[in-house]
């Protein structure tokens, strides 16, 4: 088959320097694949009775060749598929598709006029510039969604995925655009993911694991029309849940995104991570595509297949809406699994990213008519698939459409969650709701109330107290409300039941420059404040399980009481980097505290029975804690062995979330034996917390003065024989 056009067909030559033609091709695997002389083309489509496969160059609006694909000759099964010869990477394509005596107009969406992108893409183009607008004065834009075929070569070198036990790790949720958007993080390309490369020494230093990194995959973030009433500028969809693809890395996130650099640029960021000790978790969104409902655009999904890819009802064609966002993904179809698996293998084979948390997670465990399998299959799949067998699969275990699975979750030993259980019972204790103790010492001991049952293991719980969705952590101690006004939604959006306390007056809400206009004028509330995040970080750091810290909360980053800032890009979402050394005091608590954790054993235990460190609860008298209702303070004492030795460490941690001081009486150790205090968030800095070896040894060795409203953590060390003779087992 040839290009009839002589014109188009030298302006194409003068791009692959060389002639074409077409072969019948291979149906797997789906997607474009480079073969010697050329690539291989390949697509699902069951009820399409007609594929055209349409080719373009970088820059032009027009296609330079379409190429119907004989049903008999281009098509196995239902995959359609075509070998072309002479292209080069750097081509761009895409599909049309039709369906003849079409009956079943509600189901089907087909519709030739559309130039579809291929689900398995490995590069998009046409999403190069950030915030493209879809209309200017009035008239809509053309905005050219192409599938890219890339050239996939790079030299990783002796790179792997680093496989750092579950329990051992840190998690730093962060945005890759917003944690360098900012003028102040002085990178030399902002906002990207070379940008994000210069801040790994920072966060080396700061002592996290693995970041995960909110959606990087191909998104549509101008699908949004509202506009900020304070600004008038056009809101974006600036988190990212709203994806086109699943294969494809953000253009737009790369410093290079000419002729498909991004995607090794995405490669160098991995590898530099990994240099660093630091994995990559990526979170991916499954469960609905920006395709939206039936007023929404097709892209890709609804075009080629919609009856497939979606569950929708029979009868109407309407989409369920499990998602919250128009459309769910219909993901334990055969072919849809199949999708999904082969995007998680593709980005740990190819990409060597380290894990996935799994955006509303709950919907993956929906059948093809919505309703809530027993067994799902393809979580089940991902559990057991043999390529993923060392990566982090994390469940945020919930749908917008009610159904909750924290604890629930079908998991098969592999599947850890996002413990919003804990989220909210940290936070009431904090805030001095009572009858919490019993919550407290479940949620310090890695959730057994709700993982062991389960056959599951502490690390399965990831904990958290903040994450992008809802309040910062200088937010959660400075607001009572949401300030959503900017949202452009009158103030609807969010959640209302935050859990949060302002410490005596709400904060200002108003932003200029990404600066508090109002200071508070009351310095005793300040500390106060300043105390709360601290007592949120001791119970974080020092719980069983996985802990997950949001960006920018260790240097008391604020978003100005805005618990929604999914469309804020803006200085609302982006760390403002002068804080690290506005507060560098509590920069350091963070490191020195994750420091601590990485230090003793006792914090980083596998099993909820079994090798066991003795555990011992007290109250103000010792091993006598007091569980009623209106107590709200608590102490814990964990020894560690030392292997093949007789002496122990003792950890003791007391929390009080009271609002007058109480006078704890301290476990005894041997007459060789003293303690020595870690950590004392009612003191100020640098006597709040003490580097290893430098802790201060108590000059009162029977009791310790626990402030209002703060934690004291104490180290001991004396012969096993003395300590544990102390113990309330």
């Amino acid at each position: 088959m040839a290009i009839k056009d002589r014109k188009t067909k030298n302006v194409f030559l003068d791009i692959i320097d060389q002639d074409f033609e077409i072969s019948r091709g291979k149906p797997l695997p789906l997607g474009s694949t480079l073969k010697r002389r050329g690539i291989n083309f390949a697509i699902f489509s069951k009820h399409a009775t007609a594929v055209t496969l349409v080719l373009f160059i970088s820059s032009k609006d027009d296609p330079i060749a379409e190429f119907p694909l004989d049903p008999r000759y281009n098509r196995t099964g239902h995959t359609w598929h075509v070998l072309v010869q002479g292209l080069d990477p750097g081509i761009e394509y895409g599909y049309r598709m039709e369906r003849k005596h079409n009956y079943e107009q509600h189901i089907h969406r087909f519709n030739s006029s559309n130039i579809l992108l291929d689900p398995y893409a490995k590069a998009i183009s046409g999403t190069e510039v950030w915030g493209e607008p879809k209309s200017t004065n009035g008239k809509p834009l053309t905005k050219r969604y192409r599938s890219l075929v890339v050239n996939d070569d790079f030299d990783w070198g002796f790179d792997q995925p680093l496989n750092i036990p579950l329990s051992e790790t840190i998690i730093y949720e962060l945005h890759i655009r917003g944690f360098t958007r900012h003028k102040s993080s002085e990178v030399i390309h902002p906002g990207t993911y070379n940008g994000l490369v210069e801040k790994i020494p920072y966060l080396r230093e700061l002592g996290i694991t693995a970041v995960e990194l909110l959606p990087v995959n191909e998104f549509e973030e101008t699908e949004t029309n509202r506009i900020n009433p304070f600004t008038g500028k056009r809101l974006l969809n600036f988190w990212g849940y709203h994806s086109i693809s699943f294969f494809a890395p953000k253009v737009s996130y790369a410093s290079n995104n000419k002729n498909g650099a991004h995607v090794k640029e995405f490669k160098t960021m991995v590898k530099a991570f990994h240099e660093a000790g630091i994995e990559v978790i990526l979170d991916v969104v499954f469960n609905h595509t920006a395709e939206g409902d039936e007023r929404g655009p097709t892209l890709s999904y609804r075009g080629i297949d919609n009856s497939i890819y979606y569950i929708i009802s029979p009868e109407t064609g309407a989409y369920y809406n499990y998602s919250g966002c128009g459309n769910t993904m219909n993901c334990n179809h055969p072919v849809v699994r199949d999708m999904i698996l082969d995007s998680l293998r593709y980005w740990v084979t190819e990409m060597h990213v380290d894990g996935f948390r799994f955006d509303l997670a709950s919907i993956l465990g929906r059948g093809q008519d919505g309703s809530v399998l027993p067994n799902p299959p393809l979580l089940e799949g991902i559990a057991a698939d043999p390529v993923l067998g060392n990566t982090k699969v994390i469940a945020e275990a919930w749908d917008a459409a009610g159904l909750y699975q924290v604890g629930t979750f079908p998991a098969w030993g592999r599947w850890a969650e996002w413990n919003g259980i804990f989220r909210d019972d940290i936070r009431k204790f904090v805030k001095s709701e009572p009858a919490m103790l019993h919550a407290l010492s479940d949620r310090l001991m890695g959730s057994p109330d709700i993982y062991q049952g389960s056959g599951r293991a502490p690390y399965h719980s990831i904990n958290f107290v903040t994450c992008h969705d809802g309040f910062t952590l200088a937010d959660l101690v400075s607001y009572n409300t949401k300030h959503n006004a900017a949202n452009g939604e009158d103030g609807q959006d969010g959640t209302n039941d935050n859990l949060s306390w302002n410490c005596g007056h709400e904060k200002s809400a108003d932003v200029k420059d990404g600066i508090d206009n109002q200071r508070d004028s009351e310095d005793e509330i300040e500390t106060l404040r300043r105390r709360q995040v601290k007592n949120f970080v001791v119970l974080l750091l020092f719980s069983r399980g996985v802990p997950m810290i949001l960006a920018g909360d260790e240097m008391g980053n604020t978003q100005y009481g805005n618990n929604n800032a999914y469309c804020q890009d803006n200085e609302i979402s982006w760390i403002d980097w002068n804080l690290v050394n506005r507060n560098c005091d509590l920069v350091r608590f963070f490191k020195l505290l994750i420091s601590f954790r990485k230090r003793h054993p006792a914090l980083l235990v596998e099993q909820y029975e079994g090798k066991h460190f003795p555990i011992s609860w007290h109250g103000v008298n010792l091993g006598k804690p007091d569980w009623s209702s209106e107590s709200r303070s608590l102490a814990v004492q964990i020894t560690e062995t030392i292997s093949s030795s007789a002496l122990a460490t003792e950890i003791y941690l007391a929390v009080n979330s009271y609002w007058e001081p109480l006078r704890f009486e301290l476990p005894r150790l041997n007459e060789t034996g003293s303690w020595h205090r870690v950590v004392d968030t009612m003191l100020e800095y640098p006597h709040d917390i003490y580097n290893e070896g430098k802790e201060a040894c108590l000059k009162d060795q029977a009791y310790y003065e626990l402030g209002p409203r703060s934690s004291v953590v104490l180290l001991g060390r004396s012969t096993l024989a003395s300590s544990m003779s102390s113990k309330n087992m």
